[in-house]
This record gives C-alpha cells, sequence and structure tokens, in this order.
C-alpha cells in the first residue's frame, strides 16, 4: 500500500474487522468464499506492514503477500463468485474460473521457482518476479478476478469490479511499477462493500437455488 507500515497496519486492521464481521452474518456456506474476502484482503495488508518493517527484500512476508497476491486471488474470486451465483449464472462464469485456475497454477509455478523480492519506493512498494509472457498472464488474472464479478449477476458485486476496474486503471497510471501494491490495496478498500453484500443475502433468507423455479431455498 502507499504511505507507511503503519498506514497498511490501520487499514488492515480495519478491513480485517470487516471480514469477520462479513463471515459473522453470512447464512449460507456458498456464500463463505465472497463474504472472506475482505478477511483476506485485511490480511494481506497486514502482511505488507510486515514487507515495510523488514524493509522489503526477500523474507518471508514478501513471500507471503505474493502467494495472497499472485496464485491466490485469481483462484479464490472467480471460484467464490461461480458458488454464490444463482443455477442460471453459473454457466457464464465457467470460463473465469477456468482461467483463474490457469493463471493461479502457473503463477504459484513462478513464485516456487523464482525469487520474489520487494523494494521500498518512497512511499510505495515495488514487487518483483521474474513472470515469462506476463502481458498474458495478466490478461487472465484480470479476466478471472474482474470478469467474475461483472459477469456475477449480482448488483453488489458488480460494483466492485466496476470499482476495481477503475482502481486498476488509476493504478497503472500512477504507479506502473508499483501497480500490485497499489491495486491491492485499493482492492483492500473496495472489498469492504461486500459488508453490504452480506447484508444483502442475510435479509434474503429466500434466495433460492434457480428463483422462480419453485427449488427449496438454501
Amino acid at each position: 500500500m502507499c504511505w507507511s507500515a503503519t498506514a497498511d497496519l490501520a487499514a488492515g486492521t480495519v478491513i480485517t474487522a470487516v471480514g469477520i464481521a462479513c463471515l459473522a452474518r453470512t447464512r449460507r456456506a456458498r456464500d463463505l468464499p465472497v463474504a472472506a474476502l475482505p478477511l483476506i484482503l485485511g490480511v494481506h495488508q497486514l502482511t505488507e506492514a510486515a514487507v515495510w518493517r523488514a524493509g522489503g527484500g526477500c523474507g518471508p512476508a514478501t513471500t507471503a503477500w505474493a502467494v495472497t497476491a499472485l496464485p491466490l486471488l485469481p483462484v479464490w474470486v472467480p471460484l467464490g463468485a461461480l458458488l454464490a451465483a444463482a443455477p442460471e449464472v453459473r454457466p457464464r462464469l465457467r470460463l473465469p474460473a477456468a482461467a483463474g485456475v490457469a493463471t493461479g497454477v502457473y503463477l504459484a509455478y513462478c513464485l516456487a521457482t523464482r525469487p520474489v523480492s520487494a523494494e521500498m519506493r518512497g512511499h510505495t512498494l515495488g514487487y518483483a518476479v521474474n513472470v515469462p509472457w506476463m502481458p498474458l498472464v495478466l490478461a487472465g488474472y484480470l479476466f478471472a478476478t474482474l470478469g467474475a464479478l461483472l459477469l456475477s449477476g449480482d448488483r453488489r458485486l458488480r460494483l466492485l469490479g466496476l470499482l476495481l476496474a477503475a482502481g486498476a486503471l488509476v493504478c497503472a497510471a500512477l504507479w506502473r511499477l508499483e501497480f500490485a501494491s497499489t491495486w491491492c490495496a485499493f482492492a483492500a478498500a473496495a472489498s469492504t462493500l461486500i459488508l453490504v453484500w452480506t447484508g444483502d443475502r442475510a435479509r434474503s433468507p429466500c434466495v433460492r437455488e434457480g428463483a422462480g423455479r419453485g427449488a427449496p431455498s438454501l
């Protein structure tokens, strides 16, 4: 995140608390992966606070940050959206989910075979890992994460997808070399919208599998 270890620590603490609240109000098991996103991203910011305090480098905090940002999120987000979606929406979410799994597996391989490092650059952190075919991998990553949210059929998740897409453009324009760090921080802040999403789901106990077709509620 921009600014400092203190900023990451404060933001991470608040977002983690939001994530715990999201999980506490979730009533359907299939909603849990999406509800857990603020918790994951909040802990991610706390991890980056540890990267700041370590002065960057190639230590355990840097590796832990990279594991969450690179292989985990492109798998978690589309699969979570797929699980939470209504049955009639799920077929169109299979492609982002497949892209996310492929992207996550490839990035996991890159992290397992190449070092990752962090560099303090003023008020930002830059992360470096050698990822061949990076433009193609980034396209798969964005399609998996943003595409799944935008195709989810849920207005709250679509709004989150739009916010994250706008944030990606801003971060790419302002912090090209620090894109990963700044966009993850933006995503963590935006993920607090999921608190509203979980509230909507909790107030709609009759959300049904195959809504409108008389299927039993979950």
